[in-house]
């Protein structure tokens, strides 16, 4: 019994650096051997009703998704986007892209490069990167009258008339769905507002984990058909996603935020087996110097 003392002072007392050692290992070994750290994710309801939206768009349907975030907000928001694409190219949905914020014109030029030529889609044919508009609500009200009052070329210079995709859509009422990637103002509450619920378009949005509580009035009034709540959610739908695509044939490794979830966990259990292993130290201690020390 004096050993197992001995043993639980001597593991309380280690030198703070190997803790240290410890929580980082805790965070690097699920990133770089994602296979052997996986964890079993359960899709909540909020991810699964955005899952269940998007599969149930047809072929050829057509769908706005507007680039609300940067790289400060990237970690929590870029997956559900990578996701989101992997679903929609699969189900060949035309993709619209548009951008609130001046960062997401990269965002969207870094999503699409990366899923795009995976399913073979053609830029023009299959998805559309219109790029950043100033002007926050006002960019999204122009839209809903008249996209080429907004937009008469695109991100890369292409004249709006001359794309393919946009032959046949004139505004908003021509979508079938929007889907806003949104890390702040302007964001999912502003097409909800300007937008979605005048024109009676469905939404689905994907935001970092503080904007829930903002957004998800909108959820439970279903004005907002079902949320992504930021590193999490953007794990649960790449599950769901991945899960839907094997069944197609179509190979998809495990999303970043499946992973970075997976690291999250992994820290947090190390961190709370030190903590007990602290607490245990410190009654052996305390009780051991009342005692008169262990012998």
């Amino acid at each position: 019994m004096d050993l197992l003392k001995k043993i639980f002072i001597a593991l309380g007392s280690m030198d703070r650096r190997f803790i240290f050692l410890l929580v980082g290992l805790s965070v690097l070994l699920p990133k770089l051997y994602p296979d052997f750290f996986t964890l079993p994710i359960k899709a909540s309801s909020h991810s699964q009703r955005v899952f269940d939206e998007i599969d149930a768009l047809k072929e050829d349907s057509k769908i706005l998704v507007s680039f609300e975030y940067g790289p400060s907000t990237k970690p929590e928001i870029h997956p559900s986007a990578i996701a989101l694409l992997n679903h929609l190219f699969s189900k060949d949905i035309k993709v619209y892209a548009v951008a609130l914020w001046p960062d997401g014109n990269f965002m969207a030029t870094e999503a699409f490069s990366q899923v795009a030529d995976k399913f073979g889609k053609i830029y023009g044919v299959d998805y559309v990167n219109l790029g950043y508009k100033p002007g926050g609500e006002a960019v999204v009200k122009g839209l809903v009258s008249d996209i080429r009052t907004m937009y008469t070329v695109d991100l890369l210079g292409n004249d709006i008339d001359s794309i393919e995709m946009m032959k046949d859509v004139t505004n908003l009422l021509d979508l079938d769905f929007i889907f806003s990637l949104s890390a702040g103002y302007p964001g999912s509450k502003e097409w909800v507002q300007f937008a979605c619920d005048p024109l009676g378009i469905p939404m689905s949005t994907g935001c970092t984990s503080i904007q829930v509580t903002d957004i998800i009035p909108y959820v439970e009034n279903d004005q907002i058909k079902g949320i992504l709540s930021g590193m999490p959610g953007a794990a649960e739908y790449e599950q769901l996603v991945q899960g839907a695509l094997s069944e197609r044939g179509v190979a998809v490794s495990p999303g970043k935020a499946s992973i970075n979830m997976a690291a999250q966990s992994m820290a947090h259990v190390v961190i709370v087996l030190l903590i007990i292993l602290g607490n245990i130290t410190y009654y052996l201690t305390r009780k051991s110097g009342k005692n008169g020390g262990v012998s």
